[in-house]
């Protein structure tokens, strides 16, 4: 016998949940112990930059802390932060970046190139785009006026997430990989609700400059997207996390920029 249209329903919308606490888990080390697949938690990719607020919230008090509470240096704290930044999300994206600074790196078809980004060795390529990227980030939240440490933060967690919603619009999935999911649930309404989502709490935290954040984010992401389809012509899980990345990146580049003309 057949389950009852009830049960499927209510079966549906727990699947729904955990997909959606997944994704949190999935973007943090929060031991959340949510059972879901990556197909679930890919539903909820347009909700991506809300929960990149979350991350920001948790950032933003940690850098707002250290500096405020115990006054450090503020380029101990700057590396403290970025530090702080990056092992809360898991080094997940970081990871994505390395592998795609090595892709870059060599010549031939897109079928090597991503096959060398798979590759679990970590070669020249990943390890100066790794530099370079950790460098400016660090180099932006040292240059971030005290007082306004906490906004720049959040603001640049939910452009790193708009980043990589932005990326999976507009490209075109790699058969096998995590990647896949989470871009081919994205499409150009979804990216819209989600773009007018970020900008009004972009503008509810920091008024024009959380916009100008949150749309570098968007930009960004369109940027990798562009680099992948000439380079790659498939996206992967990786070209998705450097997305997260660079948008992080140049938000706060922009953002503190504005902040000290």
């Amino acid at each position: 016998m057949s389950d009852s249209p009830e049960l499927n329903d209510e079966n549906k919308e727990v699947r729904n949940i955990n997909g959606f606490f997944g994704l949190i888990s999935f973007s943090t080390i929060l031991p959340l112990n949510i059972h879901t697949t990556i197909e679930e938690m890919a539903l909820f990719t347009w909700i991506w930059p809300i929960i990149g607020g979350l991350i920001g919230i948790i950032v933003g008090t940690f850098g707002f802390l250290i500096v405020d509470l115990f006054h450090l240096p503020i380029l101990i704290a700057a590396a403290l932060i970025y530090s702080f930044s990056i092992w809360f999300t898991g080094f997940h994206h970081l990871d994505g970046l390395i592998d795609f600074g090595d892709g870059m790196m060599v010549h031939g078809s897109p079928e090597k190139k991503i096959a060398v980004m798979r590759d679990k060795r970590i070669g020249t390529g990943g390890i100066a785009y790794l530099l370079m990227v950790g460098l400016i980030t660090f180099a932006a939240i040292g240059s971030t006026p005290l007082i306004l440490i906490f906004y720049v933060l959040v603001i640049s967690e939910i452009a790193a997430k708009m980043g990589i919603v932005t990326c999976a619009t507009f490209s075109k999935a790699f058969p096998d990989g995590t990647g896949r999911p989470f871009i081919e649930s994205m499409n150009k309404k979804k990216l819209l609700i989600s773009f007018i989502i970020s900008l009004a709490l972009g503008f509810l935290i920091f008024n024009s400059i959380g916009i100008i954040g949150v749309t570098m984010g968007l930009l960004s992401g369109a940027i990798i997207a562009f680099v992948s389809k000439k380079s790659f012509i498939w996206a992967t899980g990786d070209i998705l996390g450097t997305s997260n990345e660079i948008a992080r990146m140049l938000a706060l580049v922009a953002m503190v920029t504005l902040l000290l003309i």
